[in-house]
């Protein structure tokens, strides 16, 4: 059996990321937890955690689920990928908004302000893991009321952090960025392909 894989295992419901890795040319097979699986507890914080140790944190604990979940399936061996996006402002960690209202504070909060993107980055295969992360600055224009109120009865902040999407509507709001595109939205291209060579993988 050759060593070199020809496809990931995703570990991840985002379609954004799938997305970007058909872009890629990488085939990706999903593996996603089982029902009695409590995968959204990961993500809630520690008391006074900083944003970078956080969504560090919680990538490598969706690692260790996915690989865990693999072995237990029986699958066939392949690089598992796993991501975590979160959205600061100063010291503050922005999720995923609870409700509307939520993502209309949210919105208020980064409105007319720099923030910060962090998407972390892991790859397990076998016992080996490589891990990055992505930090990049988002500007956002002066938004309304009104325009949050808007944006918000679309649907599109709800499951997002920082109650927006860049390749959405809210990529209108956005003066300058600083750092990945890719990152933003969920899945940094470099460093993603940096790990899944470093895994084996086939990647241009």
């Amino acid at each position: 059996m050759s060593d070199r894989p020809d496809f990931v295992y995703l570990a991840s419901q985002s379609p954004r990321r799938r997305e970007l890795l058909a872009q890629w040319g990488v085939r990706c097979e999903l593996l996603l937890p089982d029902a009695d699986e409590d995968a959204e507890s990961l993500e809630t914080p520690l008391p006074n955690e900083a944003p970078s140790r956080y969504v560090r944190r919680v990538t490598a604990l969706k690692l260790e689920a996915a690989m865990a979940r693999l072995k237990r399936r029986g699958l066939a061996p392949a690089p598992v990928l796993c991501a975590d996006t979160t959205v600061a402002l100063g010291k503050r960690i922005l999720g995923k908004p609870a409700d509307a209202a939520d993502a209309r504070r949210m919105l208020a909060a980064l409105s007319g302000q720099t923030h910060r993107v962090m998407t972390a980055v892991a790859v397990g295969k076998g016992a080996r893991r490589w891990a990055a992360v992505s930090d990049s600055r988002v500007e956002f224009d002066d938004l309304s009321p009104t325009r949050i109120r808007h944006y918000v009865a679309t649907g599109e902040p709800m499951g997002k952090a920082g109650a927006y999407a860049i390749q959405g509507h809210a990529g209108l709001w956005v003066r300058r960025i600083h750092g990945s595109h890719t990152g933003i939205i969920g899945l940094p291209a470099y460093e993603t392909a940096q790990l899944l060579r470093a895994a084996g993988l086939n990647i241009l």
